[in-house]
């Protein structure tokens, strides 16, 4: 795990004890910190080791204690800061509201020599953090991912001399993170979402941006320019202090990727583009570049192929938990039945509609599933089946060879399972189960 002597002595109270906290926990442990942990759920609680920790733990909910003298109250990036009673509390305490993201930053000094890439957006950000770790492990460069993705940061190995750790960071993440001076710093695009957090849509847009401002001066800040309201970001930061620093890239900057099965698609055309010029500023060779682009075997649950069945191919695509990451995918495949529906963040389909003309007949599921059928009733043949086996297997049944049955819901997962992944689990079992 990765621990500091920049907290030893000092006293943390951990919120939230899901992966990250528990990580979080251990880390402050072995850096000599005194930890204060909880969760509201029982079961959480009793992953703490707390038998044998001594006085350096305790679980205490820090609602009910006194914060006084502690450095820092390290919550989970799911904790709603902007209704819960935490961010009160620890504001008349007069102590820091952080994350674990915050924490690497502090520890940074104490590690071996090192660089770091954030990257950001609404959507796209787990496949170009995912691709641009690949590129700089085919070119042999240490590296590990971390942040909204995999293993908690806290708790790799840190790397040796030279290596780089590449961050997916969620607008979660950055609001409790302070310090973290990216030498590439990414941002993808920006649409509404997760606004439940936010005051406005500015807010939301305000809070990627901030993942540059955190920048020293001369480090790398890329943005995408397909997308107007990053644009903007791009053009308030050109018209700062920040102008050297600044690169923007489209998504045609690789006008080829047919020989990259992994990068299909206008919306991968553009992580692969970003990917590209974080590892062309971190010093990887073109042709290192390209080999990577070439064998980047893809995301699971992200245009995830999952099965064939006489000439029908079947994509899961579970991650897609809005209306903007579900459009991509749309856009890739010519002939789709489209399987969507869930717990919906809009009332509309909004960038979806712009490919109907590729789906033969859409099957909704889920709570969203009337609202979607009525949406799409006057423009293609919709089926409802509430449940997605259902929806599998009507969807297979309809199909023709050559063309896609293809989970994308466009909205969350949280009405009939766990998350996105447990989601795109039960697809891949619905599709092996197909006599």
């Amino acid at each position: 795990m990765i621990s500091s002597p920049a907290f030893s002595g000092k006293r943390y109270a951990v919120l939230g004890l899901a992966r990250s906290g528990l990580a979080t926990v251990r880390s402050l442990l072995a850096s000599g910190a005194a930890v204060t942990a909880w969760d509201q759920k029982e079961e959480a609680r009793a992953q703490v080791p707390a038998a044998g920790a001594g006085e350096d733990l305790v679980l205490a909910d820090p609602l009910a204690i006194d914060l006084s003298g502690y450095d820092g109250i390290v919550v989970s990036p799911g904790i709603p800061l902007n209704r819960h009673p935490i961010a009160e509390k620890a504001r008349q305490a007069g102590v820091p509201v952080i994350g674990d993201i915050e924490l690497f930053a502090l520890a940074r000094p104490s590690l071996p020599p090192h660089k770091v890439v954030g990257i950001t957006g609404t959507n796209g950000k787990s496949t170009t953090t995912a691709l641009l770790h690949h590129i700089l492990k085919s070119a042999g460069v240490p590296s590990l991912m971390g942040g909204n993705i995999g293993l908690p940061i806290l708790a790799q190995e840190p790397l040796p001399e030279g290596g780089v750790y590449v961050l997916e960071l969620s607008s979660y993440q950055i609001d409790i993170t302070f310090s973290l001076d990216c030498e590439v710093a990414v941002l993808l695009n920006v649409t509404p979402d997760h606004l439940d957090r936010y005051d406005s849509f500015e807010a939301y847009r305000d809070s990627k941006s901030r993942l540059f401002e955190m920048q020293s001066a001369g480090h790398a800040a890329l943005i995408g320019e397909d997308d107007p309201v990053a644009a903007e970001v791009a053009d308030d930061l050109v018209r700062s202090e920040r102008r050297a620093g600044v690169r923007r890239f489209r998504r045609n900057a690789i006008p080829d990727l047919s020989g990259s099965p992994a990068l299909q698609g206008p919306h991968n055309a553009q992580n692969a583009a970003a990917a590209a010029m974080a590892a062309e500023a971190l010093g990887i060779p073109a042709e290192a570049i390209a080999e990577g682009l070439r064998t980047y075997p893809g995301l699971p649950h992200r245009m995830e192929l999952v099965g064939e069945r006489n000439g029908i191919r079947f994509v899961n695509d579970s991650k897609a938990t809005n209306p903007d990451s579900a459009a991509p995918a749309l856009a890739a495949y010519p002939a789709i039945h489209w399987i969507l529906g869930g717990l919906p963040k809009s009332d509309d389909l909004g960038p979806c509609t712009a490919h109907l003309d590729h789906v033969r007949a859409a099957y909704t599921i889920g709570e969203a599933g009337p609202t979607f059928a009525r949406l799409l009733k006057s423009r293609i043949p919709v089926i409802e089946c509430e449940r997605l086996t259902e929806a599998v297997r009507r969807a297979a049944g309809a199909a023709a060879p050559g063309e896609v049955v293809l989970l994308s819901p466009a909205c969350a997962s949280f009405d009939q399972f766990r998350d996105y992944e447990a989601r795109g689990e039960a697809f891949r079992a619905a599709v092996e189960a197909l006599a």
